[in-house]
């Protein structure tokens, strides 16, 4: 395993790198990244065909309800594998962790794509659902807060922003693919192959990209030095209690941020059906030209915040998020027009990106690289599994309640969480004002 890592072990900035190097490496862990998130959103679009088959019910909303859960329960195992994975991204190296994750991915994908419904099996169903969904979680977990330290790691100074940007362009690019995957087959086959066998095939699909994208992260250098994986704090809880502030810091951010952005991806497409009445296919299709221009934003300012610097993009998304979600959501409500669907909804979406195209570049920067992995990748899974995961749950709950519009102010809220702790980040945006 070639390290490419001979900066000063606090900065870990690796220097004997050309820019194609760089750009390859980005690729090849974006492969990866890709894959990991088109498995995982999978679940979500195909819920609409698949619920019926684990959850029999007379209730739709029911049965939507029941999959959401098994969709947040995913989200659970994230912290267990924010730690698994950062603990071997810190001691063992970036690659050797990303390189694991992908493959338990895989594993999961496969189970769900063969697994028998409750009519077959019963109880076993929901069940193995669960369990393969859980699975899947822990090496999400894991997958986050590796290739966002490695990504940061690899990018050149001074652009540090643009090149760790594309972690989120691929994972909203996963997202994009398992949408388009779905619309595909929406125009391929009936609604009911869909809802009898066609949802298993990208879950198949997935399971097949997975083993591409192994291929491709073997070719990858290590990121991370000797020195750092030898430190006697890495990858240690013990070593990670010395930035406890930046810790409980990156959870603040992270609960508005990640509630801000699955409620207008992955919960979205359902709202648009569910409360705005509008066709499936057209609310698929709008999802997919909106997270599509959200996918190509995400460098634009990421750029921008290697200019404006971290903080005032954090203090961006913070401040609008917190003012405009209600507003928007409201009239989402009652909207008849898919082009004035879609200009809401990318008003969100691009108040959002000024979180999600820094996210992991400035978590990176807020811990040294013994810990940086475990850093990374705990506090925003434990930040993700109680906020993000969650918000389609929450927002299916409170509708079933007859109370919606709570949930507006929910997000609107963590928005303003999300500003009042990025108060306290550095003018330049790395680090903790102290």
């Amino acid at each position: 395993m070639a390290d490419i890592n001979t900066g000063h072990p606090s900065e870990g900035a690796p220097i004997n790198i050309t820019t194609g190097q760089r750009i390859r490496a980005i690729v090849g862990a974006s492969s990866g990244n890709l894959v990991e998130w088109f498995d995982f959103y999978v679940y979500s679009f195909c819920s609409l065909y698949f619920a019926h088959i684990f959850f029999p019910s007379d209730n739709p909303n029911t049965q939507l309800l029941q999959t959401a859960g098994i969709f947040a329960a995913g989200f659970l195992m994230r912290p267990i594998g924010g730690w698994l994975f950062g603990y071997i991204g810190d001691k063992h190296g970036r690659k050797t962790s990303m390189l694991i994750s992908v493959c338990m991915m895989c594993f999961g994908s496969l189970v769900i794509a063969c697994l028998p419904g409750y009519n077959a099996i019963g109880l076993w169903a929901p069940v193995l659902l669960l369990l393969a969904r859980l699975f899947q979680g822990l090496s999400v977990g894991g997958e986050y807060g590796t290739s966002a330290t490695y990504m940061s790691e690899v990018a050149a100074e001074g652009k540090k922003g643009f090149y760790a940007s594309f972690q989120y362009v691929t994972l909203i690019g996963g997202q994009l693919m398992a949408l388009l995957t779905v619309v595909v087959l929406q125009h391929i086959l009936s609604d009911s192959e869909l809802r009898a066998w066609g949802w298993r095939i990208p879950f198949a699909l997935g399971a097949v990209l997975a083993v591409v994208a192994l291929f491709l992260r073997r070719s990858l250098n290590e990121t991370s030095d000797r020195a750092t994986r030898e430190h006697k704090d890495a990858g240690s809880l013990k070593g990670l209690w010395k930035h406890r502030r930046a810790f409980i810091m990156v959870l603040g951010f992270t609960a508005g941020g990640s509630l801000s952005f699955y409620t207008f991806t992955t919960y979205m497409q359902k709202y648009l059906v569910n409360t705005a009445g509008m066709e499936t296919k057209t609310a698929s299709g709008l999802m997919t030209a909106a997270l599509f221009v959200f996918m190509l934003i995400q460098p634009v300012i990421g750029g921008l915040s290697d200019k404006i610097g971290r903080r005032s993009a954090m203090l961006i998304f913070g401040g609008l998020a917190a003012i405009c979600t209600v507003p928007v959501l409201t009239l989402l409500q009652n909207v008849s027009s898919p082009v004035i669907a879609f200009a809401l909804v990318m008003t969100s979406l691009i108040i959002t990106s000024f979180y999600t195209s820094i996210s992991g570049i400035l978590k990176a920067e807020m811990f040294p690289p013994e810990v940086r992995a475990m850093g990374v990748g705990l506090s925003y899974a434990v930040a993700n599994a109680l906020f993000g995961g969650s918000a389609e749950y929450v927002a299916l709950l409170l509708k079933g309640m007859g109370n919606e519009t709570s949930f507006f102010w929910y997000v609107s809220a963590m928005g303003a969480v999300a500003f009042l702790v990025s108060l306290m980040l550095h003018r330049k945006g790395k680090g903790i004002r102290l």
